[in-house]
């Protein structure tokens, strides 16, 4: 990882009829997500691609980098996702709405 890990936290709980978490962006934020236990899939999107990974592996991680918008889907019931973040929480930095996240990803092209 090229970042200093400011935040630590996990998911669990969820099973294979969960919705869907995430569903937003980062402005700045980066994040590492490992499957601690259990699996899931997760979709990231840049605006401009889309790629599903499917987290199964305790030994490996998915790195988001910032403006790239997540997906968290199909859980095992028993997964756990760890997530290391780069940053504190802070709202100012997420982006919620998916068009505004288009909006300004296709303006930094």
């Amino acid at each position: 990882m090229d970042f200093a890990i400011e935040r630590v936290y996990y998911m669990h709980g969820q099973d294979e009829s969960s919705p869907p978490r995430g569903l937003h962006a980062h402005r700045t934020l980066e994040q590492l997500v490992i499957a601690v236990h259990g699996w899931f899939s997760i979709t990231l999107d840049d605006g401009f691609h889309s790629t599903t990974y499917r987290l199964d592996e305790p030994g490996a991680g998915l790195y988001i980098s910032p403006m790239v918008w997540r997906v968290l889907k199909d859980f095992s019931a028993d997964s756990v996702a760890l997530v290391l973040a780069s940053q504190h929480y802070e709202e100012s930095d997420y982006y919620r709405d998916y068009d505004a996240f288009l909006r300004d990803a296709w303006s930094l092209k």
